[in-house]
């Protein structure tokens, strides 16, 4: 632990090892011997002038080069709002949990109440689970980054009321139908066991699809290229059209009971309008409008619900 006492002096150079150990297919093991500075962000060594053009600390090499100062690289870098994505679906998991513990004994089926209480925290663990994985080793998300861009004043602030607090609300509202059916008396019915065959459809289309995308980018020779194979070739967006079904799914666990089902229809409507018209569908084709072949692509490819691909002029 550093004290005040044992502090290093900065600006420092140390010499150091780096190791890369690979354990497979073949045991093999790199040494690399190199420097690393220890600066101060705020006020970065500068090297004698005649030296100066063969080195020195450029905000643009650090932290992806977008900011004017290392400090405002750092601090946007420690700053990444994306990590909010991953909170959403445990998010959803947490009320899920929690008022599946707060309706113990209040005359709830215990069937439909442990029932929608697994399949939220499937869907929604799965989730996070996927947008960890893809978002590892990734700076901010270009949506917040634009967003943020245009922020009037304090950007955190602003982050705070547009996407944190923005999605607290959210998630809430979406949710009705999850809490509603813990309350509800009766046993599901031949509706609810329908929601759930809906419920298993959208995880399939969600789950597949963010794995064929995944794979999909994972190879070097699709860089700039558009996905337009398996799901993707019947739908520009199995993955939110997953999340429809699923949401949807839900709702139908709680029509059993039609003054349930009329209080909490706003759930699946918002998500569906997040989806369609949020910032699902329509800004993510916005941001890759000017990629070469899409335009195409949205000419044979259904915009949202699956359909099969139609057939081109050249086809």
């Amino acid at each position: 632990m550093t004290t005040a006492e044992t502090a290093p002096v900065v600006p420092a150079l140390y010499t150091c090892d780096v190791r890369h150990v690979r354990t497979a297919p073949r045991r093999h093991t790199l040494r690399l011997r190199t420097y690393l500075w220890l600066i101060d962000p705020d006020r970065p060594p500068r090297l004698p002038r005649p030296l100066r053009p063969l080195a020195r600390f450029d905000a643009r090499d650090h932290f992806g080069g977008t900011r004017p100062t290392i400090r405002a690289g750092l601090a946007a870098f420690l700053a990444v709002h994306r990590i909010v994505d991953i909170a959403w679906g445990l998010a959803f998991t947490a009320v899920a949990v929690v008022s599946y513990a707060v309706s113990a004994g209040d005359g709830g089926d215990g069937a439909r109440r442990l029932l929608v209480t697994v399949l939220t925290a499937v869907w929604g663990l799965r989730l996070a689970g996927h947008i960890a994985a893809r978002g590892r080793g990734h700076g901010e998300d270009p949506r917040y980054e634009a967003m943020l861009d245009r922020a009037p004043g304090n950007r955190n602030l602003y982050a705070l009321r547009m996407v944190y607090l923005l999605q607290g609300a959210l998630v809430v509202l979406v949710s009705l139908p999850v809490q509603a059916a813990q309350y509800i008396a009766g046993p599901p019915g031949p509706v609810a066991y329908a929601g759930c065959a809906v419920w298993l459809v959208g995880l399939v289309f969600e789950a597949v699809g963010d794995r064929q995308l995944a794979r999909f980018k994972a190879d070097p020779a699709n860089r700039g290229r558009v996905m337009d194979r398996g799901l993707w070739s019947w739908t520009r967006h199995p993955n939110y059209f997953g999340d429809f079904c699923v949401w949807w799914g839900l709702f139908l666990i709680v029509c059993d009971e039609p003054a349930a089902a009329a209080a909490t229809v706003a759930g699946p409507v918002v998500m569906s309008l997040l989806l369609v018209e949020g910032s699902g569908k329509r800004l993510l084709e916005r941001h890759m409008a000017n990629r070469p072949g899409f335009a195409e692509y949205t000419a044979r490819t259904s915009g949202f619900f699956p359909l099969p691909p139609k057939r081109t002029k050249a086809g």
